[in-house]
């Protein structure tokens, strides 16, 4: 075929996710029906392809973000564990997560008023509304405000507006180890309001306990509150993921959603997240749990 698109992780069909030093001995591998895209953003590698089985999938920088088949796992869980641990959340900030799926999901919120991200890579976000229409379909909203820039900075300029914060980023290395430093929980807190809560990306229990510990320790130190919950997701590494969920109200209990739908309401707007996995994503398997509740 004349100007096929080829990429390294590409081999013989099938896309590769190898990472000697995050998930060392192991692969994630996808069948790859059509490579869409390739381009070498000012930040990062951006690759798209349609796989047989899991639709389009977003790769950055070698690591696959977000499959059609299985992104609504993690989108709905980073979002609403944090948002139904609010009172009443009205200003909510997405750090990172330019292709929309989180915002998507803050939007399902009426009490919100104003849902911002701020991401750094314009290509994640123009990218994702070509092929990842469904989560990046969140931008038209009309409470919806887009900021192109450094997390870091855009957290300085707004202290003590948001109500919850959610970082929705790539694991610990290169660009996004910052994210994952008690500097950043620092700022974090200065953004939020009085009862303000904060979710973020916490990696897999089977894989990066050491990470996660760290995490839960810088997160201690910030927040009276700091508690891991998971979900299971096949893409990504080992097919499960962590979130810190943390609050600046030390009576908050983020364990039980403080607002609840009813279950017919529940299926029509979430096919994950529902009021007891909001519960049971906070119960640790032992030898997890014995780790972190030393901390």
């Amino acid at each position: 075929m004349a100007n096929q698109i080829t990429h390294p992780t590409i081999v013989d069909g099938w896309f590769r996710e190898i990472s000697d030093t995050m998930w060392p001995g192991q692969a994630m591998t996808l069948k790859v029906e059509k490579v869409l895209h390739h381009e070498k953003s000012k930040y990062q590698d951006v690759l798209i392809f349609k796989s047989t089985d899991y639709g389009n999938v977003l790769v950055l920088d070698n690591v696959i973000q977000a499959t059609e088949r299985d992104e609504f796992s993690y989108q709905e869980m980073i979002t609403h564990l944090g948002l139904n641990s609010h009172p009443n959340p009205k200003k909510v900030l997405v750090i990172g997560g330019g292709d929309g799926g989180v915002l998507r999901e803050v939007v399902k919120h009426e009490s919100v008023e104003e849902a911002w991200i701020c991401e750094i890579d314009e290509a994640v976000i123009r990218l994702s509304k070509e092929y990842l229409p469904e989560m990046a379909a969140s931008y038209s909203h009309p409470k919806v405000k887009t900021h192109i820039g450094d997390g870091f900075q855009f957290l300085r300029d707004y202290q003590n507006t948001f109500d919850v914060i959610i970082t929705d980023s790539s694991d610990p290395e290169g660009p996004a180890e910052t994210l994952f430093q008690k500097a950043y929980f620092e700022l974090l807190r200065g953004a939020l309001t009085e009862k303000g809560v904060i979710t973020t990306q916490a990696e897999s229990m089977w894989l990066h306990l050491p990470i996660i510990k760290d995490l839960k320790k810088a997160c201690s130190e910030v927040f009276p509150v700091a508690e891991y919950a998971y979900t299971t997701i096949p893409t990504y590494p080992s097919g499960q993921i962590g979130f810190m969920v943390c609050s600046k109200d030390k009576n908050a209990n983020v364990k039980k959603p403080l607002r609840e739908l009813p279950e017919a309401t529940e299926e029509k707007l979430y096919r994950y997240y529902n009021k007891k996995i909001h519960e049971t994503s906070f119960v640790l398997p032992t030898w997890v749990d014995k780790e972190l509740s030393s901390l």
